[in-house]
C-alpha cells in the first residue's frame, strides 16, 4: 500500500509527474495555452480589435453612439 503524500502540491505533482506524466504535461500545456488566450483576449480588448477597417456587412452607427468617434472612414483616411 502506498504511504500519503506529504508536502501538499508540490509532492502531489511529483507524485502525478512519476505516475501520469501524460496527463500532468498536457495539463501544464493547456494551463499555457489558457494564459496565452487570456493575453491575446485582452490585448484585442484593449486595442479595439472589433474596429475592423474592412467588413463585409454595412453597419449603421447613430451620431450620438460613442463607438461613431472610433470609426475608420475606409482606405482614404
Amino acid at each position: 500500500m502506498a504511504t500519503a503524500a506529504r508536502g501538499g502540491l508540490v509532492a502531489l505533482f511529483k507524485r502525478g509527474w512519476h505516475e501520469i506524466p501524460e496527463v500532468i504535461g498536457s495539463s501544464f500545456m493547456a494551463l499555457i495555452g489558457l494564459g496565452l488566450m487570456g493575453t491575446g483576449y485582452t490585448l484585442y480588448v484593449i486595442k479595439d480589435g472589433d474596429n475592423r477597417k474592412h467588413k463585409m456587412d454595412y453597419i449603421v452607427i447613430r451620431h450620438d453612439d460613442p463607438k461613431a468617434a472610433r470609426v475608420r472612414k475606409g482606405i482614404d483616411g
